[in-house]
């Protein structure tokens, strides 16, 4: 049994015993390349078809929404600089095109930076996102983005809810 069939194996029998219908994993591309997300992207497939798990949900970033919101300078850090590489983000997040859900977060996001600041091996006390003002930090994470897998949200349709 390989390695990430094992770690299936297991997330497969936690879901059976949880009589899970849901499981959320991160996008294919770990939402910015982080191999342990992309990790959790691929035992959490299996693990989820290996239970007949019928609801799998992809935690992704709207890359599209970024760019227009870098473009039209919504996003900055406490000096009004823009921290983001545009071209980084070719392999951040998703394209708006294969998002079929968006979560109204905001009234949550001073939990969210807790929660990043409590990471420090992830993300740096000084970086870009958390030296953001209130406002701006709640334009960039007040929205939870996903891809319902096997799902085509039609160019234009809403997001779901």
């Amino acid at each position: 049994m390989g390695h990430r069939t094992g770690h299936a194996a297991r997330g497969c029998t936690v879901l059976l015993a949880e009589a899970a219908d849901t499981v959320v994993v991160y996008d294919d591309h770990g939402g910015y390349g982080h191999p342990d997300h992309i990790q959790v992207h691929r035992v959490g497939l299996r693990a989820a078809a290996l239970a007949g798990t019928p609801l799998v949900y992809e935690m992704t970033m709207n890359r599209d929404r970024i760019r227009e919101q870098l473009a039209n300078r919504e996003l900055t850090d406490a000096n009004g600089e823009d921290g983001l590489d545009a071209r980084e983000l070719d392999e951040f997040g998703s394209p708006e095109g294969l998002i079929t859900h968006a979560v109204d977060v905001s009234d949550f996001v001073a939990r969210k930076r807790e929660a990043m600041l409590a990471h420090a091996s992830q993300i740096a006390p000084d970086s870009f996102f958390l030296q953001m003002p209130d406002e701006v930090f709640v334009a960039a994470f007040g929205t939870e983005w996903y891809i319902e897998h096997g799902v085509v949200r039609v160019d234009g349709e809403p997001f779901r809810d």
